[in-house]
């Protein structure tokens, strides 16, 4: 098991006048090599509940797991080096002169021999889709799309064995947005990753994640199955959530359509539902 939470509470400012419980009473397991998602409205807890994964946040009480060790006391250190965070707009965080620098900061600082950096820094810049040719440049040449790359490669050649999205492809265009998902999905599969996605777009979740933890008011209010969540239409909106757009559209074409099936969550999923109908037709 890649991270288990119990009793998790967190209060911000406790003991002043802008106390807020951010979190309360928060019990999760994430299996190792799952892809789960986590959604919720603005303020519902779920950057909270992930900065908690590697020791940003405390509980306020409550326990964190890590690969089946508590993150407290001397292990706490090593522990937090098994999840890596990638924050939203993580290229905001490049400051160094080259690429090459900048992947590997963390390494330097952890004092990893000159020749191990290098093997590490050249294996991550390929592992995110980019050439060893850019290591040279400065990381503001380049686009949106490629810094966005590095700084996750500033994260991946930590090695982490978790690895923690908090909404990856804000502020991308539409190409952009679907190269970082095609990344992440390569890094899950390929290389067993454990994947915590926290967004805001249904369509996303949908097409990628495995599980889906829906936050609400610092609590969870449903956890599940991709599907079997956004099967719950009503109790999403009564959140403030929703399914994706697209299995909305298929309900309304099952109004005209009897025979198609409704239970649809991506565009691919709707794209092939109604060739087989046209097919059949």
């Amino acid at each position: 098991m890649s991270i288990k939470v119990t009793g998790l509470t967190y209060v911000y400012m406790k003991g002043t006048p802008y106390e807020k419980k951010a979190l309360d009473n928060i019990n999760l397991s994430i299996e190792t090599g799952e892809f789960v998602g986590i959604i919720g409205h603005t303020g519902s807890g779920k950057s909270t509940l992930v900065q908690h994964f590697n020791g940003l946040l405390k509980p306020t009480s409550g326990s964190v797991y890590i690969n089946g060790e508590e993150l407290t006391g001397q292990r706490a250190t090593e522990l937090k080096k098994q999840v890596g965070i990638v924050f939203q707009y993580p290229e905001h965080q490049l400051f160094e002169e080259t690429v090459y620098k900048d992947i590997a900061f963390g390494l330097v600082r952890r004092g990893e021999e000159k020749d191990e950096i290098d093997r590490k820094v050249r294996k991550t810049i390929r592992l995110v889709g980019l050439s060893e040719d850019i290591l040279d440049k400065s990381p503001f040449e380049l686009s949106g799309g490629q810094k966005r790359r590095v700084a996750m490669a500033g994260i991946l050649v930590l090695e982490p064995s978790i690895l923690v999205l908090d909404e990856p492809a804000a502020g991308l265009d539409p190409k952009g947005r679907e190269e970082i998902f095609e990344l992440v999905s390569n890094l899950h599969k390929n290389n067993k990753m454990t994947v915590i996605l926290v967004s805001h777009s249904m369509e996303d979740v949908a097409k990628y994640v495995q599980r889906v933890i829906v936050m609400n008011q610092g609590r969870i209010e449903m956890c599940g199955p991709v599907r079997s969540v956004f099967k719950n239409t009503e109790t999403l909106e009564e959140i403030g959530l929703a399914a994706p757009q697209i299995t909305y559209l298929m309900k309304k074409l099952k109004e005209k359509i009897p025979q198609i099936n409704d239970d649809i969550l991506t565009i691919a999923e709707a794209k092939e539902e109604l060739a087989k109908y046209i097919r059949k037709a």
